[in-house]
């Protein structure tokens, strides 16, 4: 096939687009560079820099002959969308409304979409299955929902399908070590832990420890990033074998708890990474554990490298590395 994977120098956009060289896929990559990493970019792939917000230069890439493409270009920080909302309704539903149109008018037809489990917002019960209603808590998940609304509407009055792949918190890094740019700014747990490792932050903010699981803080779904490329490779595959558009969750279905993550680097790292209990951040609930019953049953799919010493021990080594 030959694939667009737009946001392809991205942390989970270059493991997509090495999943699909690896299965011998064409791939050209269309990323703007501003949260992507040249470092990961292949020689195997073409690049065109550009902006999804360019509907010129989003026509140029999206030309027909395309088989498809991916869509993983989007601003993603929760609390920064409720404090700039504009920014990210510029991005991330104007940008993809520039990447359907012109998928429409050059005949691409299969649509493979980043969307998240923000579209649910605070569960009303784990683990949270498709079926959960889609109440978003913050804007940047409103942002998804109305994306996948977008191509519910395009797949109905253009014939274009899709797979929205809602998942959970992406980590690990490619265990052969072939991606080597590193988040810039990140704001997730396990980089945060690396960067404390490495001494590049002085401690980890664990926000709150009165919760109601069993150590008092917060347990949440990982998931390996390399898991989520092979989903949407398989996602790609279903659509091109004919079938109908989806949304499904990726997760592990396993939840583990922050306090356990950080005994766990502790114990990858072999470093003491220092840790202070602070208080709870606004909206973050106890529990978010994914079902993935339907990605198994619909797409052979399930999290096979997305135990907590798996995906600490490939962070690690990028982060060690990216230190030395």
């Amino acid at each position: 096939m030959r694939v667009l994977v737009v946001g392809g120098a991205g942390y989970i956009g270059s493991h997509v687009a090495r999943e699909l060289l690896d299965r011998g896929h064409s791939v050209t990559v269309f990323d703007n560079l501003s949260s992507g990493c040249r470092e990961n970019l292949f020689p195997e792939a073409a690049f065109v820099r550009g902006d999804i917000l360019d509907p010129a230069a989003v026509r140029a890439v999206v030309q027909p002959g395309l088989d498809a493409l991916v869509h993983l270009a989007a601003l993603k920080a929760a609390g920064e969308s409720m404090r700039a909302p504009e920014t990210y309704a510029l991005n991330n539903i104007s940008g993809t409304i520039n990447l359907l149109n012109a998928a429409s008018e050059a005949g691409v037809r299969i649509v493979v979409f980043s969307s998240s489990a923000a579209v649910y917002g605070e569960p009303r019960y784990v683990p949270v299955d498709e079926k959960h209603p889609l109440e978003p808590s913050n804007f940047y998940g409103h942002t998804k929902v109305a994306i996948e609304q977008l191509l519910g509407w395009y797949d109905r009055l253009k014939g274009m399908r899709f797979a929205a792949l809602r998942y959970f918190n992406a980590a690990g890094y490619d265990p052969r070590g072939r991606i080597r740019g590193l988040e810039r700014n990140p704001a997730n747990l396990l980089p945060i832990l690396m960067e404390v490792a490495l001494g590049k932050r002085p401690s980890l903010e664990i926000f709150g420890d009165d919760y109601d699981t069993p150590d008092g803080t917060c347990i949440r779904d990982y998931i390996h990033v390399t898991d989520l490329a092979d989903a949407h490779v398989r996602a790609l595959e279903h659509l091109v074998g004919g079938n109908g558009s989806l949304a499904i969750n990726l997760g592990s279905g396993a939840g583990v708890s922050v306090r356990e993550m950080l005994e766990s680097a502790r114990a990858v790292t072999g470093r003491p990474i220092p840790a202070a209990v602070g208080p709870r951040r606004s909206g973050d609930p106890a529990r978010l554990v994914a079902s993935s019953v339907e990605a198994r049953r619909v797409l052979g799919w399930e999290a096979r490298r997305s135990g907590a010493e798996s995906l600490l021990e490939t962070t690690w080594r990028q982060y060690a590395r990216g230190s030395g």
